[in-house]
């Protein structure tokens, strides 16, 4: 059974079709690639796979170890290990970086029916990740994301993927915005949590991204559909060659 088994997803916003029968199948311990290029459906299936609302799944199914994950609401997705790291990190003014992430990592504590964590072993925890990610302390004390740059949004994002270990982590344009010494912590602190329990999908344009976190298997998504799949040299191919040769495919 695959941690992740989509099969003939059709998706529509506000009436039009964008995602048209998807059928992908993602293994425990297994880093997938979506490419394609902008209007694919690439974000859309992101927003599906974590809950957004105003994303209609018209046909098809999707589940997370054979439970059906469409049934469930977003908070209830998280709690079973689904994480989404958005292209464009949310502020929360007034919200403490560091509260916000003792919150989440308490909530999903409960969920396992674990006691929460206290103060100090949270002290603890966080430092020891932050200092992998080269995140200084002074960031967490700063309200979420609130005047945080590119770079430092997307380390507090994977420092929340690290503190959580998801099963599965989606990663929508990870890399939008990152220098490329940003773009290295980033794929450092990712790295990191690959393991035989764990599977990611990497949303990306560029195969910039995947020099850094390399997948088992390439795919893609043009024109709402996933028209070749392979290893990671078809990023290779897209990255000199680019997607015109799937113009046809996507007129279909």
């Amino acid at each position: 059974m695959a941690l992740i088994e989509i099969s003939n997803l059709h998706v529509s916003v506000e009436g039009k079709e964008i995602l048209k029968g998807i059928d992908l199948f993602i293994n425990a311990g297994e880093v997938h690639a979506i490419m394609g290029p902008n209007g694919s459906g690439k974000s859309t299936l992101s927003y599906v796979l974590s809950g957004r609302e105003g994303y209609e799944v018209t046909q098809g199914s999707i589940s997370l170890s054979g439970e059906d994950l469409l049934a469930m609401e977003p908070d209830a997705r998280a709690r079973a290990g689904i994480f989404l790291a958005f292209q464009y990190p949310l502020e929360i003014p007034g919200v403490a970086t560091s509260t916000f992430l003792k919150t989440a990592l308490n909530a999903k504590r409960r969920a396992q029916g674990l006691d929460e964590i206290d103060a100090m072993e949270f002290l603890n925890l966080v430092k020891g990740k932050m200092k992998e990610l080269e995140i200084s302390t002074d960031m967490i004390k700063r309200p979420l994301n609130v005047g945080f740059s590119g770079g430092e949004k997307k380390r507090a994002e994977v420092l929340q993927m690290s503190l959580l270990e998801p099963q599965f982590a989606i990663l929508d344009e990870t890399d939008s915005g990152l220098d490329i010494d940003a773009l290295k912590v980033v794929s450092d602190g990712v790295n990191a949590l690959r393991g035989p329990e764990r599977s990611f999908l990497v949303i990306t344009h560029y195969q910039r991204l995947l020099n850094y976190i390399v997948p088992d298997f390439v795919h893609v998504l043009v024109g709402g559909r996933i028209v070749e799949s392979g290893g990671k040299e078809l990023a290779e191919m897209l990255e000199a060659e680019g997607y015109a040769r799937f113009e046809n495919t996507k007129a279909a």
